[in-house]
Formats: C-alpha cells, structure tokens, sequence
C-alpha cells in the first residue's frame, strides 16, 4: 500500500489515549460512528471506529460492543483486496489498531462547485450507492410509487417484490454535505463535484468493478451482496481513490443465500435494527417531523437483546465476510 510520509509506529499513551508519538493529536472530525483524527504527519489521519450505531441519520444512544473493531477490520479487508487487484488506489496506509486505521489525507471542500477543476488530492462530495437488489430506500420509493419498475431495469408496469434480484446493478448518487442524504441526477452530482464526465464516469467503474469483487467474495460465503455505498477521492493525476470505509455492515446491506433461495429474506445487517425502529412507530414520527418543518423526536435507546443481537452480528458477519476469526 501506498505511504503519503514516514510514520513513527512508536506510541505514547497521553490523557488515556493512544497516540503516535511526538503526535499532539486532534479531533478533526466527528462523525455518527467514527472519528478522525490529525497525526504528526500532515498527510496522514487516523479514523477511530467508535461502538456507536446510527440509523435514519440519528444516533442510537445505545453502545454495541466491538462493533468498531468489526467496522474497522472488515473495511481494511476491503480496502486490501481492492489494492491487490489493481481496480483503483485507497487512502489506506495500515491497520493501526483493532479498531483504527492511519489513512491518506484529502483536501475537504464542502462549498458546491467549488473544487478547482485542476485540483488533486481532493475529497468528492458525492456517495455512490449501488443496488442489486430491490430493498431499502429504492424499495420504499417504489412501494410509494414514486418510481415505475422501469426505474430499476424492468419492463414498464411490471409488478415487483421486495428483495427482488434487479437485471443489472443500480448506480445512484447522494449528496455528502447537505444535513440529509439527497439524490441526485447526473448533471447536479458534476455541478456539486465539477467533475468532467470522464471522471464521474471513471468513479462509477470503479464501483461496478469494486462490487464485482464483494460478489465473489461473499457468494463464495453463502451472502447476498444486497447494496452498499462508496466514497471517492482525487488523487494524483485527478484518478479515482476510494476513501472512508464500505463493505461493512454500516454501508452495505447482506443476507444469506441459503434462506433467500427459499424465499425468506434473512436481513445480515443493521437493517433489522432499522426494522425495529419502523415497528416503533419511530420512523413514522420522524419523517413526519422532517417534513413538516418540526423537532424531530429523540431515538429511544435500544434494548439490551437487541444489543447482544446486534454485537453478536457484527462479530459474526466479519468472520463471514472476511474467512478470518474474529
């Protein structure tokens, strides 16, 4: 993997925190689930993954145990899967502890439009989600009748199930500074990146490619790749390089195959912990609040089987993920 600078693998513990030594670390940013943070080298950071969960772009005030060793395990599989069959770079530099990695640093401009068209190193503004199934949002959207079938490659008209295998993989794009995820059409996701049309296009081949690897992978596992979620960055030269994390049971949703092909849909993600909250009436609540302008009402804790549930299932889910105990 590619090294941005020298890094002192020697650490200091200070304040109770483990840090690169000679490193006064800060936290740069904050987000649902995980942290980054600045090391003593300008061009490296380091994510930490807490054991914080998030759904409906709330966080749960419940801690899962170890579910940040998971998340950042799991990804730094991905992450070293990706580089070894040459489909694009990461900021991946290593694995530096059961629940950190030190990773390539980007410039980060939030303001739309606004990256430079010469600019490299540069953080993407967009998500790329990829479908190839019919579930979650793309699901509930067609269930409203917001989209036909022919949205998602079907015949027009044609009369679908959840969970449905889509004739070809599903490539959206959301937005990534606005307060809630946005889709978006081609033309504003390259008005909010300035990308070029070769670039934007070169991001998503790197997907498609990427999730061609997540197939093979998990198929060979008995799992169900169902969809996920994936960031860019510019690098040198202005080449796509994936960034933050993706495969895991926080970007992407899974189930068995075994059970699917008897035509039962054994959700291996954190959509279950989705599904608990649409069961509370929570979701409902919420969106409504959303919509009307309103405060949004508090996310109730989870309860504690749901919690071992859930820590069981990301333990679980690294093992079949990756062919490696946890």
């Amino acid at each position: 993997m590619k090294q941005p600078g020298k890094t002192d693998e020697t650490s200091v513990m200070f304040i109770g925190v483990l840090l690169p030594r000679g490193a006064m670390a800060q936290m740069m940013y904050q987000g649902k689930v995980k942290q980054v943070w600045s090391t003593d080298d300008p061009g490296v950071i380091e994510f930490r993954y807490t054991d914080q969960i998030s759904v409906f772009d709330q966080i749960i005030p419940s801690l899962v145990p170890r579910k940040g060793e998971s998340l950042n395990r799991t990804t730094c599989h991905w992450f070293n899967l990706v580089e070894q069959e040459g489909i694009c770079e990461t900021h991946l530099i290593e694995m530096n502890a059961p629940d950190r990695c030190l990773a390539r640093k980007f410039e980060v401009i939030k303001e739309p439009g606004a990256i430079p068209r010469d600019m490299e190193n540069v953080f993407v503004p967009l998500e790329v989600i990829c479908r190839h199934h019919l579930a979650g949002s793309g699901w509930r959207r067609y269930e409203r009748g917001d989209v036909g079938s022919e949205e998602f490659g079907f015949e027009p008209g044609q009369s679908l199930e959840m969970g449905v295998k889509l004739p070809r993989p599903y490539l959206e794009v959301s937005t990534k500074f606005e307060k809630f995820d946005r889709l978006l059409d081609r033309q504003e996701a390259l008005e909010i990146s300035n990308l070029t049309d070769e670039e934007f296009d070169a991001i998503l081949d790197c997907v498609l490619a990427i999730d061609e690897i997540i197939e093979r992978e998990a198929s060979a596992r008995g799992l169900i790749h169902v969809d996920g979620k994936k960031e860019f960055a510019l690098g040198d030269g202005r080449k796509p390089v994936l960034v933050d994390s993706f495969g895991t049971l926080d970007e992407d949703r899974w189930w068995d195959a075994e059970t699917y092909e008897k035509g039962q849909i054994v959700s291996l993600s954190k959509e279950f912990v989705r599904e608990y909250y649409l069961g509370t009436g929570h979701h409902t609540e919420l969106y409504q609040a959303r919509k009307s302008g309103t405060t949004e009402p508090p996310i109730p804790p989870l309860p504690g089987e749901i919690i071992s549930r859930t820590a069981n299932l990301y333990s679980e889910m690294f093992e079949r993920l990756t062919g490696t105990p946890f």
